[in-house]
């Protein structure tokens, strides 16, 4: 399936005076004038995007105009919208943070887990009660499998819903909310992880396997339960069923570095995929349209 491009960060916005100390580590010195992460819309149809190499929250209007919401110290790469338009942010360096998208002002929600520092957060997803699970990826991987999964329910209690995961990326819950899916990059490959009255995770396994490129990273669900999978280093979004069954491949039309989906538009059947390497953000109707997040329920 063909994509197209959407919007692209303009040349104004892009960073390249200066060195980023998220790209230092994690590209071994390679310059990148920006990094984007974490699509979400919010209710008037803007798409907001994490900037992960310079530490920005960027909005993108319906006619793709980009435009910076607040530039801080710090590494967001994951960003989920709540009903109410606050906006959470998963940052590698500081944990959960709360932007109040109206003034730019940001606030810590929860920046450590009994008393230790998270090894480096990546994306994160609500449940319809307002709970929050989010990835704890830091630098983990098959052969250091220290990932985790937490829940900060909408009470304040945070909980260890899964560890042991060798890089843990993007997350969805099932429309049920009993099954949760993470995506594994160095395991290349989705996990389900069936979820027990209480929340506890049980009987967890492999539901999809993929191979190639660097692995999965985000994930969106649509309103038949199946996925759509952005395949990092493959420049491909690949679509399942519920059932797990491979379906299609959404083809970037731009560069590999496919890290994030979330479906938008009039219908809810364009699916948005943020391209990391070239700064734009591509897009492309699909035939089933997405099951709505919590910032639209």
């Amino acid at each position: 399936m063909p994509t197209k491009v959407f919007a692209r960060v303009p040349d104004a916005l892009r960073i390249r005076d200066r060195k980023s100390r998220w790209a230092a580590v994690y590209r071994q010195g390679r310059p990148i004038d920006c990094f984007l992460e974490g699509p979400s819309f919010d209710r008037a149809g803007n798409l907001y995007v994490v900037d992960l190499a310079w530490g920005r929250i960027l909005r993108v209007t319906p006619r793709g105009v980009f435009s910076v919401v607040v530039e801080y110290d710090g590494q967001p790469n994951g960003l989920k919208i709540h009903k109410d338009g606050r906006v959470f942010i998963a940052d590698r360096n500081r944990g959960v943070l709360r932007l109040d998208p109206a003034t730019g002002e940001i606030a810590t929600v929860v920046g450590d887990y009994q008393g230790c520092p998270f090894q480096g957060l990546n994306d994160l997803a609500f449940a319809g009660n307002g709970d929050l699970y989010f990835t704890d990826q830091g630098m983990s991987g098959l052969d250091r499998p220290t990932g985790r999964v937490f829940r900060y329910r909408s009470n304040g209690v945070l909980e260890l819903v899964l560890d042991g995961i060798p890089s843990p990326n993007g997350l969805v819950l099932d429309r049920e909310e009993s099954t949760l899916f993470v995506n594994v990059t160095r395991d290349n490959a989705v996990w389900r992880v069936p979820m027990t009255a209480a929340g506890a995770a049980c009987r967890v396994g492999a539901f999809i396997r993929l191979s190639g490129g660097v692995g999965p990273d985000g994930l969106a669900i649509d309103s038949q339960g199946g996925l759509a999978i952005a395949h990092l280093g493959l420049g491909v979004v690949w679509l399942f069923s519920a059932a797990g069954e491979p379906l299609a491949r959404v083809q970037s039309c731009a560069g590999t570095g496919t890290t994030n989906v979330a479906y938008g538009g009039d219908d809810g059947r364009t699916l948005y995929i943020t391209e990391s390497e070239t700064g734009q953000i591509l897009k492309a109707v699909l035939p089933v349209k997405g099951w709505p997040m919590f910032s639209h329920r």
